[in-house]
């Protein structure tokens, strides 16, 4: 995703969650150096609520290619009051560069020396 683009994973949620450490597993692949902003929502209908937002600013690995880079972060994140039906939506978006994909999630895992983003969410 280059500058102002924004990529989103959603996923059906089927009541709430306990308030806890959340921790988040963003590896992915940087071709170009980018701040690279990173949102945990509640989407509920049409109404989007933000759980947690961070930056991580983003270099390329010494000789290029397609190498991912691990990044992990957490969160202590309130109890989440979610209903049926609610989604949890984690939102990438790109801050300051002209490469339409200048960082991407890493969807190859160990195969690109990383791991396919994850949340490891609080336990009940």
């Amino acid at each position: 995703m280059g500058a102002g683009g924004s990529l989103e994973a959603a996923y059906r949620l089927s009541g709430p969650i306990g308030a806890g450490s959340w921790g988040f597993v963003m590896d992915g692949i940087c071709l170009e150096s980018v701040d690279v902003t990173f949102e945990l929502l509640l989407r509920a209908g049409d109404a989007d609520s933000t759980l947690a937002s961070f930056v991580k600013h983003f270099d390329p690995v010494d000789g290029g290619g397609f190498e991912a880079q691990a990044f992990e972060h957490s969160e202590e994140i309130a109890a989440v009051d979610a209903g049926d039906g609610d989604e949890l939506v984690l939102r990438f978006t790109a801050g300051d560069s002209d490469l339409a994909m200048a960082w991407f999630p890493n969807s190859e895992g160990d195969s690109s020396g990383g791991r396919i983003p994850y949340l490891d969410l609080p336990p009940d």
